[in-house]
């Protein structure tokens, strides 16, 4: 055995005190006591399976003045993410096997935790869906126009759900429906103007076409980032195949905080309501929802200081997510058990990978949190290339260790590994 982690692990549904045993990179027993080659005793900090990010932006290739997949993987695993899904409306779009080859590529030379790609799907790929999915961890469909993306029309829907069927791998659809957005598109001057541009209907038509094209196969669907209490209210009696993320800039910021500078909470879909938010909190409380998604979008401080028309859409997240929500849970605002499901057990079954809870078989991806370690969030102590948080001076608690396939990648705040430990996951 090459490594046992000893503590407080949470295992089937609670915490309990046993040892990790672990070998070749992963769990290969659990027990009350156990001796490895090396082990570490954490006494009565709490043991969690690491968290699984499905929606990221790293911005490589061809926008890497915002990120890369240095900058952002680093970002990830110092909030306690082992595992990152990358979307592709990055320049070139990876809607070819070519250009996913070459994302795989890059991204192999530069991580620090495993990661996927996805594939974007167009009105004009459908007929290479199966060779795509050779190469990819999934797929990703836009309904709407939004930052460097593509899109679907609703009449190619179906076709492209009846190709994905055959592959078994999940699709990822940003739910706004193009047509609604053109027709409610303003000159926008701030958040709420991007509210009225992109109102809740748009979110609700495409939920709409997408469950009727889905009503007739059982393609792993996932709706990303829902934002409106009316289209979880659609979704709330979904076929099991349907699944449904929400990011935690939709769950904590509301137009009505009236955040400065207004153009930094300017996303697609946009910040919405007090009511909306609070309708999805109580989606993730209650099991309405399964997964909590970062949708980390970077932009540097320059593209977004500008007029407000003129702005990129998009906000970073993927380091602060986890750390912002554990205090959340030690509030009692969330249970722990909900948490984990939502950041780790549920991402790991839709993907279909080894990862996402402490069990024997499973990649040891491992996190360790001391719930006492509460802190402010710093720009100073992130990672990534923007320069910026909506979070800045927020209460979390990041991980003092975490642990990837059985290696140490971080320790009390200092990373342990070189550019390129990551791996290739899920294609």
């Amino acid at each position: 055995m090459d490594l046992t982690i000893e503590g407080k692990a949470y295992i089937n549904g609670r915490f309990e005190n046993c040892c990790i045993g672990i070998t070749n990179g992963r769990i290969s027993a659990i027990k009350k006591v156990l001796k490895g080659d090396e082990h570490y005793n954490f006494h009565n900090k709490l043991i969690f399976p690491a968290g699984i990010d499905v929606h990221v932006h790293f911005r490589d290739p061809g926008l890497t003045h915002k990120e890369d997949f240095s900058s952002g993987t680093l970002a990830a695993a110092f909030g306690g993410v082992s595992c990152v899904f990358d979307m592709p409306n990055t320049i070139p779009q990876t809607t070819t096997v070519q250009n996913i080859s070459e994302k795989i590529k890059i991204a192999s030379k530069k991580t620090y935790v495993d990661f996927g790609v996805y594939a974007g799907i167009t009105n004009n790929n459908i007929n290479n869906i199966n060779a795509l999915a050779k190469k990819s961890s999934g797929f990703k469909i836009f309904m709407g126009d939004t930052t460097n993306s593509f899109q679907l029309n609703k009449a190619g829907l179906k076709d492209a759900f009846r190709e994905i069927c055959l592959t078994n791998k999940p699709v990822f659809i940003h739910a706004e429906d193009d047509s609604c957005i053109n027709k409610h598109r303003i000159n926008e001057k701030n958040i709420a103007d991007h509210l009225r541009s992109r109102p809740n209907e748009c979110e609700v038509n495409s939920i709409n076409n997408i469950l009727n094209a889905a009503r007739d196969n059982k393609v792993k669907t996932h709706i990303c980032h829902l934002s409106s209490c009316e289209g979880l209210q659609l979704l709330r009696d979904r076929k099991k195949n349907i699944s449904v993320g929400v990011t935690p800039h939709h769950l904590l910021l509301t137009i009505e905080n009236n955040p400065e500078p207004q153009t930094h909470y300017k996303v697609n879909p946009p910040i919405r309501t007090n009511f909306d938010r609070e309708a999805l909190f109580d989606g993730i409380k209650n099991s309405y929802i399964d997964v909590i998604e970062s949708d980390h979008a970077p932009h540097t401080l320059d593209e977004k200081n500008v007029e407000f028309c003129k702005a990129p859409s998009g906000i970073p997240g993927v380091e602060t997510m986890f750390p912002l929500f554990l205090h959340l849970a030690k509030q009692d605002s969330l249970s722990f058990q909900r948490l984990i499901s939502l950041l780790c057990e549920r991402p790991a079954e839709i993907l279909n990978i080894p990862k996402g809870r402490i069990e024997v078989g499973r990649d040891a991806d491992i996190l360790v949190v001391d719930l006492k370690k509460t802190c402010k969030i710093k720009l100073d102590n992130l990672h990534s290339k923007c320069g910026w948080t909506p979070y800045e001076g927020w209460t979390a608690i990041f991980p003092t260790h975490l642990f990837v396939r059985g290696e140490k990648l971080i320790e009390d705040n200092e990373l342990q590994v070189s550019q390129g430990f990551g791996r290739l996951i899920g294609a």
